[in-house]
């Protein structure tokens, strides 16, 4: 009996310390890169001329941005733009279409340039990053540098059919309608595809999403999105303001930690279905990719949890 005491004891007092380490670890490893918007210029390609990016801080200017993240995606840029540039010619709004290079080894600055050169700077522009910062990061100098009254983020496969833009467009000025403030996100969402979407998934990667949806639940605390990782994204402009002005993660799981900033600010979201479908060439690696996830799910928990990251829940706007 004392023996046993006494190794329940001691399996507490390792328990502790384990736990002690850890929290001192994220403490002491909490640190992110520069979250200031860096002071980047675009190009007017027939003049030949560079201007810097305004920021996100300053009155809108039009009615939708487009945050395209791309990272040697010289190939399969051209045939989402191909589809989304004729698309939004089409509607009655005014937008800009920014493609964040995130430090591409091939020539997707010069692939993307092309369509500065056809729609003008006004509508198409390209932000490059001097160093590769991860597509959460890449994002986020995009956002920090829209015009738009409404910021959209995308991902540069086109996996979701731009035609979806328009129901996301509605929910979100529903979603402001009914909750009388400036803030909301609409979520495209592949959660619905029985119903409502259509989609072709391997099947190792449907495995996959759940497993991740399921940890999302349970580690990252976020059980009222039912599909936190879908490309495709809307948000008001005083929402894409005061959280990606406040984000940390800069990798896969950034999709992640907008819910949590976005819970701390209580900003509501609602989910739309959306069409996607699988296209080859996804920077993911499975397994990896996941695991890489899954642990930074981990550090996210514990880092707002000990106060290591925190929401300045007075920057709502």
């Amino acid at each position: 009996m004392e023996l046993l005491l006494l190794l329940c004891l001691l399996g507490m007092c390792v328990g502790v310390c384990l736990f002690a380490v850890v929290l001192v670890c994220v403490h002491y490893t909490s640190s992110v890169p520069n979250k200031k918007r860096l002071q980047l210029t675009f190009k007017d390609v027939p003049l030949d001329k560079e201007h810097p990016f305004p920021s996100i801080y300053e009155p809108p200017e039009i009615d939708l941005s487009i945050v395209i993240p791309a990272y040697n995606e010289a190939v399969r840029l051209p045939p989402c733009l191909d589809e989304m540039m004729p698309y939004l010619e089409s509607q009655d709004y005014s937008y800009e279409v920014i493609i964040v290079d995130d430090g591409s080894k091939d020539n997707t600055v010069e692939v993307a340039l092309n369509y500065t050169k056809t729609y003008g700077s006004d509508k198409f522009r390209v932000m490059k990053l001097p160093a590769n910062r991860g597509k959460g990061g890449a994002i986020r100098q995009g956002v920090l540098s829209a015009r738009g009254r409404q910021v959209l983020f995308a991902d540069a496969d086109g996996a979701t059919d731009v035609k979806d833009l328009c129901g996301l467009r509605k929910a979100l000025k529903d979603l402001m309608s009914v909750s009388g403030v400036d803030h909301g996100i609409a979520v495209g969402s592949r959660a619905h595809l029985q119903d409502d979407a259509v989609a072709n998934r391997s099947f190792f990667r449907n495995i996959l999403m759940w497993g991740f949806h399921v940890f999302v639940i349970i580690v990252g605390g976020i059980d009222n999105i039912k599909d936190t990782q879908c490309g495709f994204k809307l948000f008001s402009r005083a929402t894409a303001r005061d959280i990606f002005s406040q984000m940390n993660i800069e990798r896969w799981a950034f999709d992640v930690e907008i819910f949590v900033i976005a819970r701390y600010l209580r900003i509501p979201s609602v989910e739309v279905p959306v069409n996607w479908e699988e296209i080859d060439g996804s920077k993911l690696v499975p397994i990896f990719s996941w695991l890489e996830m899954a642990k930074d799910l981990l550090m996210i928990r514990l880092r707002y949890l000990i106060g290591a990251w925190r929401v300045d829940v007075e920057k709502r706007g």
